[in-house]
């Protein structure tokens, strides 16, 4: 068995030893506790969200670095020779290497979080990327560390890579979710914030994208977790795509002794005036009203309006009936006893009158 033989060091190299570790761990925390936020400050009035990024990244970081380099220094200043405290040396150098790994991984997966939320406005941004952004970035450290030990990475690449295969078999399920999250987040026919129904009847917002599944918000503010691979499969009907403005048309029935052009005048009246008041930011739309079939016991004209998002259908048509059946009753033109209402991008729907 080897013996470990330590010379004993100076009283003169133990005291600058101590005085550098000192030194160093006092430094670490005034950069942490005071520098470090006036130098947040200046960075905030550039720009305040990278501001926090750093922020997020560094925290706690500069006083780990100060004991880190004091102790490497100390050691060092001290010159302790023993072959087995060298590992002392590696621990040391492997923090380091795996906290700036931590750095890199937080900086990167926030700058991907930001970039895919500026991409889609004021939801939750997408979280597959910045996942996958700082899995890696874990990794790649590892990798370092153990090429740092004298661990050749070599083999080890070799045993993914054959076990790759075997892996792959055993996770079908979680791979297809993954590639389908990749493929939904490059290809993008659904973004966080859109609002979509799947062929499968599921409806409501895009909140997330993760590795694995996709989650939905219902307008009854319930969530719905879907598959990727689900998604991926469906035939999906996106209302914010190309844009966010949708097409509304209200069919009414008017009896076949009503006056055509009288009623005309007056529901396009009508429609213009919830249009302005209702939904004044879709420019340049002027509302159309279309005569179109011969009913059992009316004549169906058709009302088209426009809104800006999905949910604003609803707004709308409330105020649009209310204010035309006022508007009817002014003007003595009456409805007949056959209704029908229908969407635009959904199916239409019949009411008929009860025959006794």
């Amino acid at each position: 068995m080897e013996t470990l033989v330590i010379s004993l060091p100076d009283v003169k190299d133990i005291i600058l030893s101590l005085g550098v570790f000192l030194l160093a761990n006092t430094v670490g925390i005034v950069i942490s506790k005071g520098i470090w936020r006036k130098l947040q400050q200046i960075i905030m009035h550039v720009s305040e969200v990278y501001a926090e990024v750093i922020r997020k990244a560094l925290q706690g970081m500069p006083v780990l670095w100060g004991a880190l380099v004091g102790s490497y220094s100390a050691m060092h200043i001290i010159q302790i020779k023993a072959a087995g405290l060298q590992i002392i040396d590696g621990i040391l150098i492997a923090v380091g290497i795996f906290s700036l790994t931590m750095v890199t991984a937080r900086v990167f997966a926030a700058i991907a979080a930001i970039y895919t939320q500026k991409a889609e406005g004021a939801f939750p941004s997408v979280s597959i990327l910045a996942n996958i952004i700082e899995v890696a970035t874990y990794v790649i450290g590892i990798l370092i560390i153990l090429q740092t030990f004298g661990i050749s990475i070599a083999p080890i690449l070799t045993a993914l890579g054959v076990g790759g295969l075997a892996v792959a078999l055993a996770l079908q399920d979680t791979l297809s979710n993954l590639f389908s999250g990749l493929h939904l987040l490059f290809a993008k026919p659904i973004q966080a914030g859109d609002y979509i129904k799947l062929s499968t009847g599921e409806e409501g917002y895009v909140m997330d994208i993760s590795w694995r599944n996709t989650t939905i918000q219902a307008l009854g503010n319930s969530m719905i977790i879907v598959p990727n691979q689900k998604i991926a499969s469906s035939i999906i009907t996106n209302y914010d795509k190309p844009n966010g403005e949708l097409a509304v048309s209200v069919a009414v029935g008017v009896g076949y002794g009503s006056n055509l052009e009288h009623i005309e005048r007056e529901t396009l009246a009508v429609a213009r005036e919830v249009m302005t008041q209702i939904a004044p930011g879709v420019k340049k739309f002027d509302p159309a009203v279309r005569f179109h079939t011969f009913g059992d016991s009316s004549i169906i004209l058709n009302v088209t309006l426009r809104v800006q998002s999905f949910i604003d259908q609803y707004t709308i048509k409330h105020e649009f009936i209310k204010r035309l059946h006022h508007r009817y009753q002014q003007e003595g033109i009456e409805f007949p006893l056959s209704i029908c209402n229908a969407h635009l991008k959904t199916s239409e729907s019949c009411q008929k009158p009860i025959h006794e």
